[in-house]
């Protein structure tokens, strides 16, 4: 059986753990880190104290990119000692019911970690085609004593050729320029925006790519033309002159919080006292 991975954060409770009975000691996450990413390319490990109500101890949360992996990890480290004197708890978690957590895009630098896990390092390469400053495009609000707001938009385009696969991808960076009288601070401010929309159109071409992980290991991927935005269309001279096309998707990406309330144990699995949130 297959299992299709895409390039956003982990949001299906099959993906995630729950574990409790954890031993405070420092490093903690690293050390869950060390065992459970043995099982698979993890996406985080969040490690908390027990409520008041719930003793002492600690509970973490560790999210894998694929149901399988967290499916193994589960069964060979529930009751297991591990790293510590007592056995640890370990179960899947599920959503309550009625809560639909929104799926967000991972940002380029988890795009680039899950690529270089599954397809290796050189099972992939990108390119920019353009890195434009439009600066004061759009911007009626243009009014004195304002600061000053510097605006990138790029496009990049993510080369698998080991599989006939290529995605491009848009994003703009933004942000203002805290002293305008000040050209160092101008230039730091140009320099991080720029890499923004790098980072925005990095993940945006990664959107539009599927992972199917196969049961002997292999990895197929697909291109998922559900994502495709006006741009795709556009040939490499007009992607150069983006500023002149009126409709682009540049809103800005959101990131995860970790959300801790929404997590319930599974109800197929052994019950025990789950720590209060």
């Amino acid at each position: 059986m297959a299992e299709v991975l895409e390039f956003r954060v982990p949001a299906g409770s099959a993906q995630t753990l729950l574990v409790w009975g954890l031993e405070p000691e420092p490093g903690l996450e690293h050390s869950l880190f060390s065992v459970f990413s043995k099982f698979g390319l993890l996406y985080s490990v969040r490690a908390h104290s027990n409520a008041a109500v719930a003793g002492p101890g600690c509970y973490a949360i560790i999210k894998f990119y694929s149901a399988a992996d967290a499916s193994r990890a589960q069964h060979a480290c529930n009751g297991q000692r591990l790293f510590q004197n007592s056995p640890m708890k370990v179960c899947v978690c599920t959503k309550q019911k009625g809560f639909q957590q929104q799926v967000l895009a991972l940002n380029s630098n988890k795009c680039q970690e899950l690529a270089n896990h599954y397809l290796g390092f050189n099972g992939w390469s990108s390119r920019i085609i353009t890195l434009q400053n439009v600066s004061g495009f759009d911007d009626e609000n243009e009014e004195l004593g304002k600061k000053r707001s510097v605006r990138y938009l790029c496009a990049v385009e993510v080369m698998l050729p080991n599989h006939g696969v290529h995605s491009r991808g848009v994003g703009l960076g933004e942000a203002d320029v805290e002293n305008g009288e000040d050209p160092l601070d101008f230039v730091t401010t140009t320099r991080r925006v720029q890499k923004l929309a790098v980072g925005k159109a990095l993940s945006s071409a990664f959107q539009k790519i599927l992972l199917v992980v196969l049961e002997s290991g292999k990895v197929a991927v697909e291109y998922n033309h559900a994502a495709e935005e006006p741009t795709d269309s556009l040939t490499e001279e007009e992607l150069e002159g983006l500023v002149q096309v009126n409709e682009l998707p540049l809103q800005p990406f959101d990131f995860e919080e970790e959300v801790l309330s929404d997590l319930t144990l599974d109800d197929e699995l052994p019950v025990w006292e789950m720590p209060s949130n």
